[in-house]
């Protein structure tokens, strides 16, 4: 007997779940108009015109995605317009049991695992995305981007699968599907993932002056944004927020088969110099394995990132993402003012200087000696 891919074979109890959903269409629509004026009026927010077209793309689209007839949809927008906002609130209303929320960055790394782990198999990535989603009816993916040729290969393939999987996908990114690994000797490979996301996606932008990040009201519900920059990272500086001293004697912390050697690790806290993380060929695997045990991070010796790699540039953005993502709380310690540190050529970039511009900053004059 031939055996049918997995991902052919995953179709049959998804098929069995639209025949027997009882989701009433106009209702689900409605549970996702009135979520986002609660949340909106909850939080002071108000909402933009864009933001209230997406919203109604979001109703519309939840209302048939029991029936197998709802349209992907892709958000684009500049940093801080709210596109996490909706896909959190679109994720929260939705009645459906079958939901995952993930950012990007942890699912793709968890996809390469998976694809090692099932090197062996014929279908190594329809054993691992059934592994990893297990039934998923709705996938929402915040902070899609590319910028690896190898990577962008692999994509191709996962968005067939999961497209033929009669997945529902909301993705939100900070680039155009036209914009997406915009690096010339590659960007014409990356074209099918583009026809992909134009014929199986409703692609919207999500515009506004408003930067979101910049509200009371988003710091406030935020460990990350409780953090602090120091400059340039005095004794006194130090003091002043309680920042515990690094030990003489270097730790070695063990990430999946190999060890990092971070300058402190005690309750919850851990501190790394950023040459450690970011000059040394670190990944963002290791950066979740970590985020999964300490929930207070330290990181110093920020240099000037233009002065750095742009492998090391790319990794301090990676770090930066995943410990925004898992809501870790920072202290991050420069020689230099912060807007003066973040320079460099790295794609994204923007989207890091818009995340640790919400870290309180102490500059020496603040603590004299």
């Amino acid at each position: 007997m031939t055996l049918l891919p997995s991902w052919i074979r995953s179709l049959r109890p998804f098929r069995n779940r639209r025949l027997t959903s009882s989701h009433d269409a106009a209702g689900v629509a409605g549970t996702v108009r009135q979520h986002f004026r609660q949340k909106a009026s909850a939080q002071g927010y108000t909402l933009s015109h864009g933001q209230l077209q997406v919203i109604e793309h979001f109703a519309a689209q939840a209302a048939l995605i029991d029936n197998g007839q709802a349209r992907s949809l892709y958000l684009h927008g500049a940093v801080g317009r709210g596109k996490s906002w909706l896909l959190d609130g679109f994720f929260q209303a939705l009645p459906h049991t079958h939901k995952r929320r993930l950012h990007f960055h942890d699912f793709f790394a968890r996809l390469h695992q998976g694809m090692f782990d099932h090197r062996h198999q014929d279908d190594a990535l329809g054993c691992t995305l059934d592994q990893l989603l297990d039934g998923c009816q709705v996938l929402c993916f915040d902070e899609f981007h590319v910028h690896d040729i190898g990577d962008a290969m692999l994509i191709t393939r996962l968005f067939q699968a999961l497209f033929a999987r009669r997945i529902f996908l909301l993705v939100t990114s900070n680039y155009a599907p036209e914009g997406l690994l915009p690096n010339p000797l590659y960007h014409q490979r990356f074209k099918p993932v583009i026809r992909l996301i134009n014929s199986h996606m409703h692609v919207l932008e999500v515009g506004g002056e408003q930067d979101y990040r910049s509200l009371p009201t988003h710091a406030s519900q935020q460990r990350f944004t409780q953090g602090h920059y120091l400059w340039p990272g005095s004794l006194a500086q130090r003091q002043a927020i309680g920042l515990p001293p690094f030990t003489e004697a270097p730790i070695d912390i063990p990430v999946g088969k190999r060890e990092l050697t971070a300058r402190l690790s005690q309750q919850g806290t851990v501190g790394f110099d950023f040459a450690e993380l970011c000059e040394q060929p670190t990944a963002v695997i290791d950066y979740l394995e970590l985020a999964k045990r300490f929930d207070h991070w330290i990181i110093d010796g920020l240099p000037r990132l233009e002065d750095c790699s742009i492998a090391a540039q790319q990794r301090f953005i990676n770090l930066v993402d995943v410990l925004y993502d898992q809501d870790k709380h920072l202290v991050l310690v420069g020689a230099e003012p912060l807007v003066q540190s973040l320079g460099g050529t790295a794609a994204d970039l923007a989207r890091t200087r818009s995340r640790l511009g919400q870290l309180r900053q102490l500059q020496a004059s603040a603590c004299p000696t």
